[in-house]
């Protein structure tokens, strides 16, 4: 997990589980949410709804399944951004288990002004702590 910014850890719950006995396809995309809320909160006062001015819509999700996760194991969730545009960035996302990939996947994130139902350019405060944050 060198390459990833942000990693927070988890532990696979029950509502994450689905009747083959493993973690749901629609369960990584939460894991990925949980990972993203996390990612927003250390670059600072951030949140999916309040990036400083407006608030992200995600239009797509690309999920690569590399091995089966189980009830109550121990995951490591890692977020980083490796590409920024004029109103949206990049999310990688990568979930181990003991240091084996898990599952994996990335999300384009554009910031989306809600009241004017439009994508709106990054706010700079935003794109400052995201830069500084990643290093470019």
């Amino acid at each position: 997990m060198q390459e990833f910014s942000f990693t927070m850890p988890y532990r696979v719950r029950v509502a994450d589980i689905n009747y083959g006995g493993h973690v749901a396809n629609s369960a990584i995309l939460n894991i990925f949410q949980d990972g993203r809320i996390g990612y927003l909160a250390a670059l600072g006062p951030y949140s999916e709804l309040d990036l400083g001015g407006c608030g992200i819509i995600l239009p797509e999700a690309h999920v690569y399944f590399r091995a089966e996760i189980f009830l109550g194991q121990e995951l490591q969730i890692g977020v980083r951004c490796p590409e920024i545009g004029k109103s949206s960035f990049q999310l990688d996302y990568r979930i181990e288990r003991d240091s084996v990939l898990t599952a994996e996947g990335s999300t384009p994130v554009i910031c989306f002004d809600y009241q004017k139902r439009r994508p709106v350019r990054i706010p700079a405060s935003f794109r400052e702590a995201l830069c500084a944050f990643e290093g470019i």
